[in-house]
């Protein structure tokens, strides 16, 4: 007797390299393809690249303190007394005297009950959120959010509605149709927005929550350490420190390390501690990594000349590129200036030809941004000079109009 399956021939699937060929010629062809950009030997925002040496106006260490000596030194010391690795997830075997001496200086600083450590800003989203709410629940969600708070919400299966960004009656008209059928509510929102550099109506959205009994949810990581009394970020800023029930921060951005933070009660640190996955299930930062991230915690608080100078650097960018006639988005006091192009490829042009002249830009493209709007994403540091300022803008007239 024949078998009629052995007689079949099964459908051929390409290989998986060429598979992912054919992707990403697509992306290619679409000028949405990424590479790696390599950099070494930074000092303040010169960079040493495969090009020779260039002025960064790319990245986010908004206070130059990414190749500060003393955090390097408290580096060495730790590595000296802990050696490198952890060796464990911290609730193993990896719990080192330096993650506990960082988290109550977080605490410290930012006048909470308690703080608790996470590996990326990433792995805090992801983890936190789906610890807090799950199905039944309800997230409602800016629009322009950063990836890992929607990957964060996705995770948690929670129903998730999204609000016009920016927008306190797009969130009202949402809470009135949506809060009454959910066990808990959560809103979640970036204090301080990657890529347009705005900030989130935070006493609105607290105000709705308390109307509605919901829960806030901030991730400030382009806004602590820059804003705010003694750089503690957006809700500093207006008004409403501690007023926030969940509040994420990172180290790899103005404190010039890796790393991020939750601080708040200390009810919601032990929960974390317990039911966030991308804590309990990860290895612990280097005790190395976490005593430069307690040095940068000291410096911002002894040295707001830092955050005067970033302020001063941002103000002479904004207007030196409007006396070009180029208007980046926002206000002139935010330290991430986007300019809006809208074609990827141009955008890559002009990235392409900044470079050609020893300056780094982000150009971002979709996905991160949506269709239409890639744009050239300007950052601006501390350790920036008027001379880099002024060469860098008249860098940028000449690729707009050349």
């Amino acid at each position: 007797m024949t078998n009629a399956f052995s007689q079949t021939q099964a459908p051929t699937q390409a290989s998986l390299d060429d598979a992912l060929r054919t992707e990403l010629a697509v992306l290619r062809e679409r000028d949405l393809e990424r590479t790696l950009r390599t950099t070494s030997r930074r000092r303040g925002v010169v960079v040493e690249t495969e090009r020779g040496t260039a002025i960064d106006f790319s990245s986010n260490d908004y206070l130059g303190l990414a190749s500060d000596q003393r955090l390097a030194g408290a580096a060495v010391r730790a590595i000296a007394e802990q050696g490198i690795g952890s060796g464990a997830a911290r609730l193993i075997a990896g719990n080192n005297t330096e993650h506990e001496a960082l988290e109550r200086a977080v605490a410290d600083f930012f006048g909470a009950e308690s703080a608790l450590t996470f590996s990326t800003g990433y792995a805090a989203n992801v983890g936190m959120i789906p610890a807090i709410v799950g199905r039944g629940d309800v997230i409602f969600s800016d629009a322009l959010n950063h990836a890992s708070l929607i990957d964060g919400c996705r995770l948690s299966r929670a129903a998730t509605h999204v609000y016009a960004h920016g927008d306190p009656d797009s969130l009202k008209s949402l809470l009135d149709q949506h809060r009454h059928s959910a066990r808990r509510t959560l809103i979640v929102t970036d204090g301080v927005f990657s890529m347009d550099g705005d900030t989130a109506p935070l006493t609105a959205i607290v105000d709705l929550a308390h109307r509605y009994d919901a829960w806030t949810y901030v991730d400030d990581a382009h806004a602590v350490g820059v804003v705010g009394h003694d750089g503690r970020g957006s809700a500093s800023v207006a008004g409403i420190q501690g007023d926030i029930d969940i509040s994420v921060g990172t180290f790899g951005k103005a404190f010039g390390v890796a790393g991020a933070f939750v601080y708040g009660s200390a009810t919601l640190t032990r929960y974390l501690l317990n039911r966030a996955r991308s804590f309990v299930f990860s290895t612990g930062v280097m005790p190395a990594q976490a005593a430069a991230s307690r040095e940068a915690l000291r410096i911002v608080r002894a040295e707001p000349e830092l955050r005067e100078r970033l302020a001063v650097n941002a103000r002479s960018l904004h207007q030196s590129l409007r006396d070009v006639g180029i208007r980046p988005i926002g206000i002139e006091t935010q330290h991430i200036l986007p300019i809006v192009v809208g074609d990827q490829a141009d955008t890559m042009h002009l990235a392409a030809a900044l470079a050609d002249h020893g300056y780094l830009v982000g150009a971002v493209r979709p996905p991160t941004v949506p269709e239409g709007t890639s744009r050239l994403r300007i950052t601006v540091s501390a350790a920036h000079t008027p001379e880099h300022i002024r060469g860098f803008v008249g860098a940028l007239a000449l690729a707009v109009r050349g």
